[in-house]
């Protein structure tokens, strides 16, 4: 007779669950979570588990893996997906979370394995993880490692993507990318200075408990390390602010719009960008707001509405299309953020790593260079191309942009960004001694999201 009895949620089995939706799929750790949390309703303390077991065992997942296999006997391919998540999760546990103790792991994990399958589970499972549990040296890496592998297994990342980046940027920067990409993400807020000033905004906060200081990277930006929601408060609900990484707040202050000019975001859903060019126009002229997707033209509405602004124009149509709707050369400012691998944004979803191939990387470059060659035209001489992702691959950033101006000699970099934002830049280790308008910001530099921009300027 099945036993039909509900258990009562808690931390362990909501981040067993969302490991396995994540796994089987392909769904995205932040939102398969946040429903998650939401039905489950724990409360803050075991919610607060509950996400560090499924971000920390999906960031670690190859190392755990690593050490699993050395007590798992018959080999962890053989083993039910459900139950390979289960020791994974526990393995967090006993090899990261020094504050979790190890008896509660591993009963908790029986407990899970009694729930979802049957005797014989629940033992290999209780004989694998006191295996692990007696281990001395848990995280025993094989001596004399290649150091891609060493790197690879150390800081779990795959191996093809930690010889890219060896390849691109060396073996030390690759080693602190993989292991800034593992510490959680902090949260951040661009103040809308059409509304409040970072100084009204970093008060309010403080008055109402958030550990809040001013962001060192971002001129509109202000970090919080400590506090609830940042989304569900009277700030954000009045337009006082937005949440957004500091890195792509950078973006509008490098295109530098001035008021009444005649501004295109291309890829332009949910409208963070958006609206933050709108606010440094002071409201004054037009942004042009472009997505694919019909749904999302919703999203940058509702931005634009909570915020003030009226000067936000949104659309909807393909990218590489715009010149039927545009005329050309009648825009002074272009924004493309464009799709990319966005890997970059591991420390956020760092599921991201596992599921990305290097055909990805293939594949959205021939995006990329579709949608840079399609907006060139509609800039008028003079004005400003400037281009984005989320990612630190170079093939999706300097070599595009190589690539642009190699066939379109109309345009030139164009270096001449604030002088405050390129100091800033410099003391964070982002800017060495010369500049051409490119930036790789790289997630160790300020612990932000892995970013690239580019200012390019058509010739007059």
């Amino acid at each position: 007779m099945t036993d039909k009895r509900r258990h009562a949620a808690t931390a362990r089995s909501v981040a067993l669950d969302t490991l396995v939706k994540v796994a089987e799929k392909k769904a995205y750790s932040n939102l398969q979570l946040n429903r998650a949390l939401q039905e489950a309703e724990l409360s803050r303390a075991d919610a607060g588990l509950a996400t560090e077991l499924v971000y920390g065992t999906i960031q670690r997942m190859n190392t755990l893996d690593h050490v699993l296999a050395r007590f798992v006997a018959k080999g962890l391919g053989k083993l039910t997906p459900w139950v390979l998540q289960l020791l994974r999760m526990s393995a967090y546990q006993l090899v990261y979370l020094t504050r979790v103790p190890p008896h509660a792991a591993v009963h908790e994990a029986v407990e899970l394995a009694k729930q979802r399958g049957h005797r014989g589970i629940s033992g290999m499972v209780n004989g694998v993880l006191r295996s692990l549990q007696r281990s001395e040296d848990k995280l025993a890496l094989p001596a004399s490692l290649p150091a891609d592998e060493r790197i690879s297994l150390a800081h779990s990342h795959p191996l093809w993507l930690v010889r890219r980046w060896i390849s691109a940027y060396g073996e030390e920067q690759t080693e602190a990318m993989c292991s800034a990409n593992n510490e959680p993400p902090h949260a951040s807020i661009r103040v809308n200075s059409g509304r409040k000033s970072r100084e009204d905004v970093l008060a309010l906060l403080q008055e109402e408990g958030y550990e809040a200081v001013p962001s060192p990277l971002a001129a509109d930006g202000i970090v919080v390390t400590r506090g609830g929601n940042l989304a569900d408060t009277i700030g954000f609900r009045n337009g006082w602010w937005t949440v957004q990484d500091e890195s792509s707040m950078l973006v509008a202050e490098a295109a530098a719009p001035a008021g009444g000019m005649q501004v295109l975001d291309c890829c332009a859903a949910p409208g963070g960008k958006t609206t933050h060019l709108a606010e440094r126009m002071g409201d004054n002229g037009v942004v042009w707001a472009n997505d694919l997707h019909p749904h999302k033209r919703q999203l940058i509405d509702a931005q634009a509405e909570r915020l003030g602004l009226q000067s936000i124009r949104t659309m909807t149509g393909d990218a590489a299309e715009l010149s039927e709707q545009l005329a050309e050369g009648s825009l002074d400012l272009i924004l493309l953020d464009a799709p990319c691998s966005g890997l970059g944004v591991i420390r956020r979803k760092p599921e991201i790593k596992w599921s990305k191939e290097e055909a990805d990387i293939r594949s959205v470059t021939d995006v990329q260079a579709r949608l840079l060659d399609a907006a060139a035209p509609l800039l008028r001489p003079g004005g400003r191309l400037v281009y984005s992702t989320c990612t630190v691959e170079p093939a999706e950033n300097n070599e595009q942009i190589d690539r642009f101006l190699a066939q379109h000699p109309d345009f030139e970099l164009d270096a001449e960004w604030a002088p405050k934002l390129l100091g800033r830049l410099r003391q964070g280790g982002a800017v060495g001694g010369d500049f051409d308008g490119r930036l790789q910001l790289l997630p160790q530099h300020f612990g932000t999201d892995g970013f690239f921009i580019s200012v390019l300027r058509k010739r007059s």
